[in-house]
């Protein structure tokens, strides 16, 4: 880079890398860092430090945690009768927010996609069905995202689970609170209608 120290040059360099930061972004990123006062960006190297020394996946669900198994997993207030399927740890954080689900998860860590070469077995499937092993469970949420691999990826763990009996839903797609109608698309507005409910 042009007219940069070596060490800012670095610093932008490592910021592009990380997903949605652009150039500009980078850039910016890289001169607040240098123009906070040092201990603040000690601070900041000390916990992306202490992240990746202390945070691992969770035994049981997948999860990223810091004790082993995580907080859901143990606590004793869980429903250990149904476990939401998710394909990241973020999505446990946006399902907890809405504080309806009581259940426990279970974390994919990815979809099935066969064109990034991501089949069945690359991803937790298996470990999911070690956990369905003492009829425990009797029903499996399925929350993947509403793309392509994601619907993929619960259509592939519905069938492989249908016949160990136990209940599979699939969270209700739709139009979302504040939406208007006209500028729905219509797979979402077909998907509100098919999961719509009584009142």
């Amino acid at each position: 880079m042009a007219n940069y120290a070596t060490p800012i040059a670095k610093l932008v360099e490592e910021f592009e890398k990380l997903p949605g930061i652009g150039h500009k972004t980078a850039q910016r990123l890289a001169f607040h860092i240098l123009n906070l006062p040092a201990e603040r960006a000690e601070d900041l190297a000390d916990a992306i430090k202490e992240a990746r020394d202390k945070i691992r996946y969770c035994s049981v669900c997948g999860n990223l945690t810091d004790i082993d198994p995580c907080t859901i997993c143990i606590s004793p207030t869980r429903d250990c009768h149904t476990i939401c399927v998710v394909e990241e740890s973020r999505d446990i954080i946006a399902m907890e927010r809405s504080k309806e689900f009581k259940g426990l998860y279970h974390v994919l860590q990815g979809t099935i996609s066969p064109m990034d070469g991501i089949g069945p077995e690359d991803i937790r499937i298996k470990e999911l069905l070690l956990r369905l092993g003492d009829d425990t469970v009797t029903e499996i949420m399925m929350a993947t995202n509403p793309d392509i691999e994601g619907e993929a990826t619960a259509m592939y763990i519905s069938k492989l689970l249908k016949p160990l009996g136990i209940r599979i839903t699939r969270i209700a797609h739709g139009i979302p609170v504040g939406g208007d109608l006209e500028y729905t698309d219509e797979i979402t507005l077909a998907r509100a209608i098919e999961g719509r409910r009584e009142l």
